[in-house]
């Protein structure tokens, strides 16, 4: 169990590392302010769309950014991207091994199952 975690550990740290690590990807946290879709976010950062989705992979994936739901009267509906952290923080353990730490803000009930929606969005 141990060596599951550790590896799940490294993997995390890995994905944020690799995320923080990208120009684009930087660009879109700190070009994000409140929610967009993926169009907003290129028109934003001056991105490419195609690349806009990889980096929002790569970001999600990482667990740094959140994505939502935006309900459209007309049925179609649009994917928002939000940020999902506080703070980021790297450390290193008395083992020797290093740890992530991701502090995320407190979530509105509201937030809440707008999260439960995407899910059953993305699992339908």
């Amino acid at each position: 169990m141990a060596r599951d975690r550790s590896a799940m550990e490294s993997a995390q740290l890995a994905a944020v590392l690799d995320a923080l690590d990208d120009t684009d990807a930087r660009a879109i946290i700190t070009g994000l302010e409140e929610p967009m879709t993926a169009s907003e976010i290129s028109d934003v950062c001056g991105i490419p769309l195609s690349t806009t989705y990889r980096k929002l992979d790569l970001l999600t994936d990482a667990a740094l950014l959140r994505e939502g739901t935006q309900i459209r009267a007309d049925g179609h509906h649009a994917t928002t991207y939000e940020i999902a952290f506080d703070q980021v923080r790297i450390a290193l353990t008395e083992d020797r091994s290093f740890v992530v730490d991701i502090e995320r803000p407190e979530r509105a009930p509201e937030e809440r199952l707008a999260d439960i929606w995407s899910a059953v969005r993305r699992e339908t």
